[in-house]
Parts: C-alpha cells; structure tokens; sequence
C-alpha cells in the first residue's frame, strides 16, 4: 500500500472521523482505495495525555480482533454448470456458497481460469469466509460441468429452509453422482459433506449387512429377539420400551428395535469391536478416501469395547456420519453395489475413485427387503415416504444427544432415481422432520 493519505473530519465528542485515500499494488496490479473509519479519544489514567482508545477497527471499520488485511490472488470465478448445462448461482441457491467457493478453489486454475487479485479481510477463524473490500483484478470466469441438478437443488434448498439446522445430500444409486446438496443455515459450515454426527438407527442398515455376512441372520424371516431392554454393561431401551413377541428380522427393522440390533451380536465376543467397521469399509465404503471433488469428511465406524460396542450398532457411541454418508449407504443398498460419491467428473482431474466389493446377491436382495418394509405398512418410515411413489426403501433414526433437549432426527431413503438421505438438529423422530425433507427431495427427482 502507498500514497497512503489520512484527512481527519470534524470531531464528534471523543470521535474523530477519518477518511483514508491510498493506492494498493500487487504483481502489477494497483488500484485507489478510498474508505471512512473512526477513533475515539481518551485520557490516559496515570498520565492524563490524549490518547487514541485502540482497536482493531480504529484501522478499518470492519477489522476485528485477530483478522488482518491481506491482498492476494484468489481463486478465478467459476461458472458452475448443472448436469444439464444451468448455470449454479449463490443468489438461487444460497445453500451452494460454500460448494462454489471450494470448486473454484480447487478447480478455478485446473479448468483454465486466471486469479483475481483482491484485497481482503482474513478472519481469525479460518472457517469464517473472508471479507472482499478491493478486486485489483477480475481475472476470468471459467465453466466448470458439475453433477448437482438445478431441478433437485431447488426442492433440497426448500425443504431444509423450515429448520434452523438441517441437511440433506441426494445422489443417483447407479453412478454415485451428487444431484444436490443443501444446508440451513446455508452459509458457514457445508455440515451436509463434512458434519461428523451419530446416525442413530440409520445405521442399523449396516449393522444388518454385518448380521447377514456373519451368518447371525439369514434373511427377512430370520427370528430375532426384540425385548423392551437388553444389557450390555449398561441397560439399552427400545422407544418406550416396546417389545415384538416372536419378532422377525424384517419386523425389527422396520419397526426400528434396538435391542433386536444389539442382543444377536453379542456371541461374536471381542470380534464385536470390529465387525461393524469391517462390513462398513468392505461394502458401503465408509472410511475409505472418498475423493468427491470437494472437500468432505468420510465416516467414521471406530474400533469399540464394551457398551460403546452395543452402542455402535444401533449409530450411537462413536459412530460419526453425515448427510453425504448415509445417503451413499441408502444408494448402497438400492443398486446392489457402492459407486463412491461424485460432484465433478473425474476427467477433470484423474482423481482415482474409491472402491467396495459388491453386496452379495441375497444380501443385497434382504438389504431392500428390509428397507422397503420400513417404508410400507407399519415401518417407521412409512407415514413420510408415502407421498413417494414407485420401488422405495428408506430408513429412520433418531440420535439422543447428551444435554440436548430433543434427538435429531435422521432419515435415509431411496427410489429407483435418486438415494438421499438428511439430519434435522434436534428434530426428534426421524419420519418427523428428516423424513419430510428426504421425501420431498425423492419426489423432485422421480420422472413425471
């Protein structure tokens, strides 16, 4: 910065006015800036002196403590395409600020853009987006193709605006390509792709493939105990203590029995603490390095012991997994095999996919079974999928939070189009508010 020139105004009290006029360069670039700010005047206590009361603001009204004033290069504008060819946009779909953002920044250069030169305010906190107060040079915008589709999008982004803090990712079971991602509120933290949260009874879907892989069921009509609680060095309860008599497998899932998910596993021993992490690796991929396009945070089946293990199979405990997670889980189950999640073609950059053995035939066909009878009849899932029509399945969940009033509410689901899958922050039952938002997505995507 040169030429810098500070013209006081006329005080106001212990407030002096300022206006500062100054040239800011960079490689090259240079360009006036002109902007206002203010200081206050005060004594000081031992010397009695007029003093300047500091603070970061005194230098730009904007400045808060611990940020700074940078210039730099930034990521060149990308014009972000839908599947379709329909240009993205913040303004119709805010919820999209933050994927934007990390697709110009990753692919801004890459897809044969030139930087912009800004000068900006870089915040403490690096998760706080930086605040843009002088474009030096504008660089130029780029295409850049991308799966999302506007169509999906657009009922994504209404159908998690009705809460202060949801999401919901939908993708199509056969490619693994992302058509929509959403988030309220829908700036800050993209928690839809990188949250990290209990998935509740969701999980039960792989807790039912590790079943069926360790022979601890056979299939649908396979019997299953489903007490009211069972003990696994802690007590573990169904919702209000329900119990199924002479219970099925397909009747526990779809009635959502906790202790139908904890009590056959037991006999497996210490193989218990791993089991569940081995089947989610193995067949839906979870933990592997999923390479989406942007930034995502994969999931997570940690190792467990104890009463975190009978936790863990039921999606509490350590289990940690979003929005992106469980819908590629859901997606799983409906095409019989995993296609990691994508959101750019890998042609764009050669990145290498991730990879899973696919569900063995009558795993699969019990997986959809299970599925479709939690969203039919007296599934827990039913009431919220029954605006959806055609082959479906879907999944509840409803994750107990510690100090937290109210659980949240998770939903997975799938049609023979679209898989998706939303958490709702203290939403309670899953069919209650996560569900609504995955069926009003599923809906966007079935053909009319």
């Amino acid at each position: 910065m040169s030429e810098v020139a500070i013209v006081p105004g006329r005080p106001v009290g212990a407030k002096v006015p300022f206006t500062v006029k100054a040239t800011v360069a960079y490689q090259g670039h240079s360009k006036p800036w002109t902007y206002s700010s203010e200081l206050t005047v005060v004594r000081g206590l031992t010397t009695g002196r007029a003093l300047v009361d500091w603070r970061a603001s005194v230098i730009h009204p904007l400045l808060t403590t611990g940020a700074s004033l940078v210039t730099s290069e930034a990521a060149p504008t990308v014009k972000a395409l839908d599947r379709n060819g329909r240009e993205l946009t913040k303004q119709q779909f805010p919820s999209l600020g933050p994927v934007l953002d990390a697709l110009a920044d990753k692919y801004g250069v890459i897809a044969g853009g030139t930087p912009r030169v800004e000068l900006f305010i870089a915040a403490a906190d690096e998760d706080v987006p930086r605040t843009t107060l002088l474009t030096l040079a504008q660089g130029n915008k780029v295409r850049l193709q991308t799966y999302l589709d506007a169509r999906v999008q657009a009922a994504a982004e209404q159908a998690v605006k009705n809460y202060s803090k949801a999401s919901v990712v939908a993708l199509e079971p056969g490619t693994g390509q992302i058509r929509a991602i959403a988030n309220s509120p829908a700036e800050g933290f993209n928690t839809a792709l990188q949250g990290a949260q209990a998935p509740a009874s969701t999980m039960k879907i792989v807790t039912a493939a590790m079943m069926l892989e360790k022979g601890l069921v056979k299939g649908p009509d396979s019997p299953v105990q489903c007490p009211a609680t069972v003990t696994w060095e802690r007590e573990f309860h169904n919702l209000k203590d329900f119990s199924i008599p002479h219970a099925t497998l397909e009747q526990a899932f779809a009635r959502s029995c906790n202790t139908a998910f904890i009590k056959p596993v037991k006999p497996l021993g210490a193989e218990a603490g791993t089991s569940l992490r081995e089947t989610a690796r193995k067949y839906f991929g979870i933990g592997l390095d999923w390479r989406v396009g942007i930034p995502t945070r994969d999931g997570s089946v940690p190792t467990s012991v104890g009463a975190e293990t009978a936790a863990s199979y039921i999606g509490q405990g350590r289990v940690q997994m979003n929005a992106l997670n469980m819908a590629s889980v859901a997606a799983t189950v409906e095409n019989g095999s995993f296609r990691q999640p994508v959101l750019v073609p890998v042609t764009v950059d050669d990145r290498q996919l991730a990879s899973a053995v696919p569900l063995p035939t009558s795993m699969s066909r019990t997986l959809r079974h299970l599925m479709s009878a939690a969203a039919h009849g007296e599934g827990t899932a039913a009431s919220a999928m029954a605006s959806v029509s055609g082959v479906k399945g879907a999944k509840t969940g409803s994750a107990e939070v510690d100090n937290q009033g109210a659980s949240n509410s998770w939903f997975t689901g799938y049609t023979d189009e679209l898989a998706a899958a939303a958490v709702v922050d203290q939403g309670g039952h899953g069919g209650d508010t996560a569900g609504r938002v995955v069926a009003q997505v599923l809906r966007s995507g079935q053909r009319t």
